[in-house]
Order: C-alpha cells, then structure tokens, then sequence
C-alpha cells in the first residue's frame, strides 16, 4: 500500500511561501506608496518610476552617476579627527567614529576627488549621509576646503553635491569653524575666476545650508530636496504656527530665488556639463 503524502498546515504553508522570496527584494516608495522592485529603482538612479521621488543615496553611488566611468581619482582619504574635546554621549567619539566606519565601509562623511564629468575635467566633492547624517567635522571641512584649494590651483571647475544635518556636535566649535573655513577658500576660488556649482540634495540643513552649500555661482536642487537651516518641525515648534505647504523644499525655494534650478538625477550630468561649456571653463 502507498501511503499518503502528510498534508502541510496552513502554518507551514505560508512560512514555505515566504521564504522562497528573498529579503529585501521590494521596497515602497514615500511618496506616492507603490510597492517597488528594488532593482528597477536602482536602475533608475534610485527615483521611484512611478511619482519620481528622489531616494537619498550615498556619496559613492552620488559619484558613479555623476563622474565618467573610470575617471574619478580620490583625493585627501587619508584625513582623520581628533577628539580633543573628548565627548562623549552614549560612547565615546572615537567609539562612534570606529563604529560608522565599520557600518558603513568609509572613513568619513566626504568623498571628493578629480574626475570628468561629460568629458569636462572638474573637482568633485560629495557628502555622504550615510555616514554621521553627513554632519560637518573637521575632517569634512578640512576636505571641501583642500578640494576648493585644488580647483584653484589647477583652474577647474568645483562640484560638490550636498547632503547633510548640519555641523557636528561631538565637535562643537570646531565643527562651526568648518563654516567660516570653507567659505574664506570659496571667497578666494571666486576671485581667480573659477566656478562653483553648488548642487543641493534631500536634506540639506544647518551650518552646511549657511555655508558652502549656499554660496555656489550657480545652485541647482533635486526636486523634493529639503533644505534649510532648522528643520521644518524646530521651526513650527518655535513660531508655534502651522507652516505652508512645500515649506522648505527645492520648490519653495525656487520660487523664493535661493535656488537657480531644480534638476532631475537624470539630467543632472547634461546641465553640469552644458554650464562648464557656458561660463568657458
């Protein structure tokens, strides 16, 4: 007699149906909440296909969309900080430091270096979110501005690509100093004639917002991007008054005139490149 095969639960069932799909594969969007492949997105520059809702995304996926193939060259990675305030919070600076390193595989919060962008050469300098919220330390600073000394030097063009929560706490002070630093090095840049395109990405806030990121010859803006000083939640919290709609976002301040223009992920190589043809650099 052949026996007959035992029967799963419903249990089992559902728990043998689910393992077959592999973690991860999907991901839903925030914006208009469709249920996404997450392979299609990042085939798309990671902008949802359906609403374009731009994803944040770290500094060096920032640097493989913008820089030609092979031609990026990492500059000033070797740039570590101190703790000479020794702070400590939950642990200590270092401890924390160590750990965002290990997370995430990168060293700091910036990733900058030469490269061609369209076949125009150029410096290009990223923040990266992932690592610290991309807060401004002395390592930050120390490299947007040998960055911005660099395009001086050899008469190129500076890119660089913000995205941040602002100055550092665990380096108080010194992390305010990066403002004024940064910005003495643009001031320089502009006198011998070069050209800063300063682009702004979801969230660019605090000292970065009232520094460099704001002082660029022109400002371009990803759509959606939040940018401001204090978040829209501090500010509602002080004026206690409910803030407009879009209140911080590319399209505000685009209409506003903070910003030149908002460009979309996928133009954005073609507008760099078109804008280093037009001011002849």
């Amino acid at each position: 007699m052949t026996r007959a095969a035992p029967q799963l639960s419903s249990d089992l069932k559902v728990a043998t149906r689910r393992s077959a799909i592999p973690e991860g594969l999907w991901m839903r969007c925030p914006s208009c909440e469709k249920l996404l492949f997450r392979k299609q997105v990042a085939a798309n520059l990671h902008v949802c296909p359906h609403c374009g809702h731009h994803f944040r995304i770290d500094a060096v996926e920032r640097v493989r969309q913008l820089a030609d193939e092979n031609s990026f060259e990492v500059k000033f990675d070797r740039l570590r900080c101190g703790d000479p305030l020794e702070f400590t919070d939950r642990k200590t600076y270092p401890d924390r430091i160590s750990s965002e390193q290990a997370r995430t595989g990168r060293m700091e919060g910036v990733y900058a270096g030469t490269a061609f962008i369209k076949g125009r050469p150029v410096v290009l300098c990223c923040l990266d979110l992932t690592f610290m919220m991309g807060s401004m330390g002395s390592v930050v600073g120390e490299t947007i501005t040998r960055s911005i000394e660099l395009a001086t030097d050899r008469d190129l063009p500076l890119i660089v690509t913000s995205c941040s929560g602002g100055a550092r706490m665990q380096e108080a002070g010194l992390s305010l100093m990066q403002m004024a630093k940064t910005s003495a090095a643009l001031a320089r840049f502009d006198d011998a004639g070069g050209l800063f395109i300063s682009v702004l990405t979801d969230p660019t806030t605090g000292g970065v917002t009232a520094s460099f990121a704001m002082l660029g010859d022109v400002i371009f803006a990803e759509p959606g991007a939040l940018v401001g000083f204090a978040g829209p939640r501090v500010i509602q919290n002080t004026i206690r008054q409910e803030l407009p709609e879009g209140f911080q976002r590319s399209e505000s301040l685009l209409t506003g005139g903070m910003i030149d223009r908002i460009v979309h992920r996928k133009d954005l190589r073609t507008e760099i490149g078109r804008l280093i043809d037009y001011a002849g650099k």
